[in-house]
Order: structure tokens, then sequence, then C-alpha cells
């Protein structure tokens, strides 16, 4: 068992709680993601064990961390959100000379890789303009409300595993996210296990369709994803702070996700 990824995934599964912020962004931060893909796509594999070996650990760790720090993030959210966005911006900012490096962009983009970068971006930044309501919480549940958590989930999971997007972001958009954070604060387990299906079955699903551009599109893939990140700046930008205390407050968590950024992207 690869134990050392219950950490990975407690850091992955803390972004995915935050709308804006992408779970496959921090599998880039952390020298996993490509790993991550193969291993997912690797259970229908006769390898199945050894890729189950990385995953469950990883898994162990984002339930924890959705489960432990929910609260958490809600409430920095709530009390000191500017500080908290500029973290998360650091982070984001602080993978981007890692995946540059990564894909060799000087040396193996050319005019298309940029065009498509620049597509990643609008895509990544146009969801900046959609907003939802995080308090909006369905209370009656029937069947058509299941099928409409189960679609929920499965969207949710394609955008958490695409470096750029939240899948946060996108249950927040449907409005799903109310929901989904209620189910897990107060455990319903019905909701719980509908959306969980949901967002086995959207990572099942997109890991294979990443799977197959990486491996006949290294360069194109690096370069929408690399847009992906880019573009989320936009999303995650909470404005400049309005008081010394808040700006003070900003800046160092700004820089405190930038340090972690670049160290995690030295051990690569």
């Amino acid at each position: 068992m690869h134990w050392k990824n219950i950490y990975r995934g407690f850091m992955m599964g803390a972004i995915d709680v935050v709308p804006g912020v992408s779970g496959g962004t921090i599998a880039l931060v952390l020298g996993i993601y490509d790993q991550l893909i193969l291993s997912i796509n690797g259970l229908f594999s006769k390898d199945w064990r050894k890729h189950l070996s990385f995953l469950i650990p990883l898994g162990i760790g984002i339930v924890s961390a959705v489960w432990l720090l929910s609260g958490l993030l809600e409430w920095l959210f709530e009390h000191h959100p500017k500080p908290t966005q500029f973290a998360f911006l650091g982070l984001i900012l602080g993978v981007l000379p890692y995946l540059l490096k990564r894909s060799g962009a000087s040396e193996n983009f050319r005019v298309t890789h940029y065009l498509m970068l620049l597509i990643g971006v609008v895509i990544a930044g146009s969801l900046a303009f959609l907003h939802g309501n995080e308090a909006f919480v369905i209370v009656d549940i029937h069947l058509r409300e299941y099928v409409f958590l189960f679609f929920a989930g499965f969207l949710g999971s394609t955008a958490m595993i695409l470096p750029g997007i939240s899948g946060s972001l996108v249950l927040l958009i449907i409005g799903a996210y109310g929901t989904v954070i209620n189910a897990v604060s107060q455990l319903k387990f019905d909701i719980l296990i509908v959306v969980a299906a949901g967002i086995g079955v959207g990572i099942i699903v997109m890991s294979k369709i990443i799977k197959y551009f990486l491996t006949h599109y290294a360069y194109a893939t690096y370069a929408v994803v690399i847009g992906l990140v880019i573009g989320s700046i936009f999303v995650i930008f909470p404005g400049w702070p309005q008081t010394t205390f808040e700006l003070i407050t900003s800046a160092v968590a700004f820089f405190t996700g930038l340090a972690v950024a670049y160290l995690l992207a030295l051990r690569q």
C-alpha cells in the first residue's frame, strides 16, 4: 500500500470541498496526476491489485478530508474569505512553472497548442461568471431528486479530475452543492451513496478520456490543462483586500500557498 497517499488524498479532498479549486490541480502539484489517471484505468487490468494499493490510501485521505474539513473550510470562507482564496491562488500559480517544465512547452508547443491553451483559459475563466446558492438544500428527496443527485455527482467528478475546473463549483452552479455539503455534515447516507455512485462512474469515464488524450495527444492535453489552471485564477480571485489587516493576511496566505506549491514541485 502507498500509505503516503493518505496525506496526498487529504490535501485533494480538502481542496475539492472548496468551490473554485480543483483536486486535480493539487494532484498536479503533488506530482501524482499521471499515476492517478493510470491507476483508475488500471482497475480493470490484470494489475488491478497494484493500482488499488495506490488508490485506496488516496481515497481514505480524500474521504477523511471531506468529512473533517468541510466545516473548517466553511468557517474560513465565512470569516476570512480573501486570505483563504489568496492561499489557493498561491497554490495554483505555484504549480504553473512545474507544468510548463513537465510539458516542455518552450520546446514542444506550436501555434495550435497555444490556441488550445487559450481555449482552456476561456473555458475555466468563464465559470467566474456563473453563480449558485451555497445555502440551497433539497429537503424533499424522491426518485427524481436521487436521479438529479447521481448526475450531479457524475458531472462534479468529471470536473474534480480535470485540473483547473472545480467539482464543487460545478455542484454549486447546478444547485447541488448545499445539499451535498449538508448530507456530509448530517451524515445522510442515502444522499451520500447516490452522489458517491455518480462520482465513481464519472471518475472512471473521465479518466479513460484523459488517458486517451495523454497517450495520443500529450502536448495538446498539457496545453489545455495549463489553460484550465490559468483560467481558474479568474474564478478564485476574490478582489483586492480592503483593509491593512486583510492585505497583510492575504499576502502571507498567498506566499504561503506559493511556497507550498514550489516545495512540492521540487520533490518531483
